[in-house]
């Protein structure tokens, strides 16, 4: 009997009673033509072995879920996701204080002790999201959450520059876990016409979180000094764990019809009851699949590969300004060390600004355009904004670097990046729904695959930013990374002509 379903539409409750993995031959040929999903067929109605949900309104399903613990859910997981990116930059005011009690004067190593945080963000993902594909997103929550307050007192108690730099990369580590399941969770419990506006308050962290860290470290520091940076984010940080412990749920459709057909085996003694969602492998198989993943995603889908490697472009000037903005606002605008932090501020009213203009135009646009296109709804609706805001990257460099070089009032710097900071934010929103929407069944993967390309990027752009401008001056340092950003403009413009082509080619036929 014929109809199938998308695995979005699953994962959103409109599926068919019971329905079942096709054979494997045709999933493996579906993955190897390019497509993003996974369908299912209905089997005869008195198949009594197969578990699915309850009914289209099965309340254990949490695209059911009552608002008020959809909300508390996508608050606790956009609170952590707030606080493991501001522990990336709280502390970057600070780093002259760092180096003098340590008794250190190299400038590269003072720019890596801020930047090696975000090398955990590099590999932490690509075990955090295979895992959770295996085993749920939970699990990785609570256990990271620990880890991250563990490390983050454990760098408040360092003994040494050695022993700070090791455990900022612990902390990274478990602090990537958030960014790394964050997009997946709120794709399993709010449905795509819905996604965009949900995505902007889990955005707020990765973007925000690390423009109010050196506005809060800068004051810190001069008042308590350094450690207390991470005695804060250790106190916060273990607030979120104890409430995610007591509220949060497994939100991962897999995870929870496993869990269901388990206990139906246990309580019925029938063997052979298997998840609709069952795809058959084994746990090793799984693991040994999903643990390459990522990677694969990153290598071989192209689109995932381009969009990644532009979003790490923008996410690592970011950084980089981090490293220069404490020396050019103490050094050209004699700023203190507690003010210092507030140059932040453009960043943070830009970031905002471009989280109101992504939110509020995303699922608008979206079903626009979907209407426009005979109601169906593709992921490249997702991208129109993202070419305004390639136009406004380029131009806040430019506006921070010429007026920096000139001197200047202090406020016209401070306006350029937050041009750069709205146009940042809108490139990370635009790319994260378009991920998620374009690779629903493996969103944590995809999200991961461009959370590793951003952080390596993020954590090695910054160690030549001092050079740089030492050799080239705040003018044409900061022009030569607008000039970049300028070349990249038609990129948009191509992702959204041509991305559905681009999407459905893997290259050398690679199946994820």
């Amino acid at each position: 009997m014929g109809h199938s379903i998308e695995v979005d539409d699953q994962l959103a409750g409109a599926f068919t009673p019971a329905p079942v993995l096709e054979e494997d031959s045709k999933r493996e040929r579906d993955l190897e033509e390019g497509s993003t999903s996974v369908e299912f067929d209905e089997p005869a109605s008195n198949d009594p072995d197969i578990v699915n949900w309850d009914g289209l309104d099965d309340p254990a399903n949490p695209q059911n879920w009552s608002m008020k613990k959809k909300t508390i859910s996508v608050l606790l997981v956009s609170s952590i996701t707030f606080v493991t990116p501001l522990a990336s930059s709280i502390f970057a005011p600070s780093i002259d204080q760092v180096m003098s009690e340590f008794h250190s004067t190299n400038e590269q190593l003072a720019s890596f002790i801020v930047s090696v945080y975000l090398l955990g963000y590099c590999f932490g993902p690509l075990v955090i999201a295979p895992l959770s594909e295996m085993y749920g997103r939970l699990p990785l929550y609570h256990i990271c959450n620990v880890l991250f307050v563990i490390f983050s007192i454990a760098c408040a108690k360092a003994p040494n520059l050695g022993g700070l730099i090791a455990f900022r990369l612990l902390a990274g580590l478990a602090g990537s876990c958030p960014l790394t399941l964050g997009a997946g969770s709120l794709a399993d419990m709010i449905s795509k016409e819905k996604r965009g506006a949900a995505m902007s308050s889990w955005a707020l962290g990765p973007l925000f979180g690390p423009v109010v860290g050196p506005i809060a470290g800068g004051y810190l520091s001069a008042s308590k000094g350094w450690r207390w940076s991470f005695w804060i984010v250790a106190i916060v940080a273990g607030a979120i764990t104890i409430l995610a412990f007591v509220f949060m749920r497994e939100t991962y459709a897999y995870t929870l019809l496993d869990n269901k057909t388990k206990k139906l085996r246990k309580e019925t003694g029938n063997p052979k009851l298997r998840s609709a969602l069952d795809k058959g492998t084994t746990t090793k198989e799984l693991f040994n699949f999903a643990m390459v993943r990522p990677t694969k995603m990153l290598l071989f889908a192209p689109i995932v590969s381009l969009l990644s490697l532009y979003m790490a472009l923008v996410y690592g000037y970011l950084y980089l300004l981090f490293t220069v903005m404490p020396t050019l606002f103490e050094t050209e605008y004699h700023f203190s060390s507690g003010s210092v932090g507030l140059s932040y501020i453009g960043i943070g009213v830009g970031s905002l600004t471009g989280l109101f203009i992504s939110g509020g135009l995303s699922d608008h646009l979206a079903r626009y355009l979907a209407k426009k296109n005979g109601g169906e709804s593709k992921p490249e609706h997702r991208l129109p904004p993202m070419a305004a805001a390639c136009f406004i990257i380029p131009a806040g460099l430019f506006m921070f670097g010429w007026s920096a070089e000139n001197k200047d009032h202090w406020i016209v710097p401070i306006i350029g990046t937050s041009f750069l900071g709205c146009g940042m934010i809108i490139v990370f929103m635009c790319i994260s729904v378009y991920l998620v929407d374009a690779y629903v069944e493996y969103a944590a993967s995809a999200i991961a695959a461009s959370t590793v390309l951003r952080s390596l990027v993020g954590a090695l752009l910054p160690l030549a930013g001092r050079s740089m401008y030492k050799s080239l001056g705040y003018g044409w340092g900061t022009s030569l990374l607008g000039f970049i950003a300028a070349a990249a403009i038609p990129l948009p413009f191509i992702f959204y002509k041509y991305g559905e082509q681009i999407r459905r080619k893997n290259l050398f036929d690679v199946k994820f």
